[in-house]
């Protein structure tokens, strides 16, 4: 109960009522009461009837925080929050006044004179509702912006460690051996071709030492260099390897974390049959939402590979750091679909 109240108001507000209650309690009537007609008996009286306004006062606001903190949770939606709060703690104050204040003269207070300085005994309640709101908030708005700070240097230390995660991952002994039996495969046969593929070669290992300080890279920029990794791929695999990219023009300015396809493209290749009866088919598109979707057909090894854990949560670890949209994953009996938001640069900014 007390860990679900402190993520909701931002803090335990179990001491803030044991001393702010009682201490609004004996304040507010020095504030009602006429000095020069100041006695203890009318001290008390007042005393009782400000302690009922302010418990109910507290409490019914109390809830109001919690609701509209449900109802507009996050950083960004501080401003539409305080208008809400402000319409609904006004409402309020104006229902449990005139019942409140009924209620007494009618029920515990009948036979009293409850007749007071009603524009001083306004403003003090005005004040102390001033006084709680700002407390309640402000301590909600410091562990926001706190936990914003937080989230914001541990994602750049995802983004750094899964930089050189990628880097480390695109330098492996594994990539370069099967590029250079590619290679020598190419030689005796086709000497063109194999002068072909080291300057394809040479692109995408440039492409990998060029973007390693980069966050996010132009969607045009990468297919650039998804092509060339492509054309050592299909060295490789031949036509048992089929890849279509259909990405609209305006689209290409669009950014993405750098890499991102070419790992989608090495786990597919990694964890699926390619064979002449079983060929790959990745396509590579962007759907009606604007997101852009890798998509392979699903024909998996029988013996899996052992994930080095970098692939799929290390593109969402980058992507958390520049977009609220996540990276989603589809596995159905036929295809593996990635969908990767495209950033626009000037947000990203």
């Amino acid at each position: 109960m007390t860990s679900r109240k402190k993520k909701i108001l931002g803090f335990d507000d179990t001491w803030l009522m044991l001393l702010g209650i009682p201490l609004t309690c004996l304040v507010m009537p020095l504030f009602i009461i006429n000095l020069s007609e100041f006695t203890w008996s009318n001290y008390f009286f007042n005393f009782n009837i400000t302690g009922i306004y302010t418990v109910i006062f507290w409490f019914a606001f109390r809830e109001i925080f919690k609701h509209s903190r449900t109802k507009y949770p996050t950083f960004g939606q501080v401003g539409i929050r305080l208008i809400y709060q402000m319409g609904l703690v006004a409402v309020c104050y104006v229902v449990v006044d005139t019942v409140v204040d009924f209620s007494l003269e009618q029920v515990l207070f009948k036979d009293k004179n409850m007749d007071g300085d009603l524009l001083a005994a306004t403003t003090a309640t005005i004040i102390m509702i001033a006084l709680l709101c700002s407390i309640y908030e402000g301590i909600y708005f410091y562990q926001q912006l706190k936990e914003s700070i937080q989230e914001k240097e541990q994602l750049q230390r995802e983004n750094i460690l899964s930089q050189l995660e990628v880097l480390k991952n695109q330098v492996n002994p594994h990539f370069l051996f099967n590029s250079l039996n590619t290679l020598s495969y190419l030689i005796p046969e086709d000497s063109d071709k194999a002068v072909n593929f080291v300057q394809q070669l040479s692109k995408v290992y440039r492409y990998i030492l060029e973007i390693r300080s980069k966050k996010l890279i132009p969607l045009k920029e990468e297919l650039e260099f998804l092509h060339s990794y492509i054309f050592l791929l299909k060295e490789r695999f031949e036509e048992n390897l089929h890849v279509v990219i259909n990405i609209p023009e305006q689209q290409l300015s669009l950014q993405i974390v750098p890499l991102s396809l070419q790992i989608l493209f090495e786990n597919a290749i990694k964890h699926n049959i390619i064979s002449s009866k079983k060929p790959l088919l990745i396509e590579v598109f962007v759907d009606e939402s604007g997101r852009l979707i890798v998509q392979n057909n699903l024909q998996q090894k029988k013996q899996r590979m052992d994930s080095t854990k970098v692939g799929l949560q290390n593109i969402k670890n980058r992507y958390r750091f520049f977009s609220d949209e996540a990276v989603e994953v589809l596995s159905t009996a036929t295809s593996f679909i990635v969908a990767l938001p495209l950033i626009d640069h000037k947000l990203s900014a």
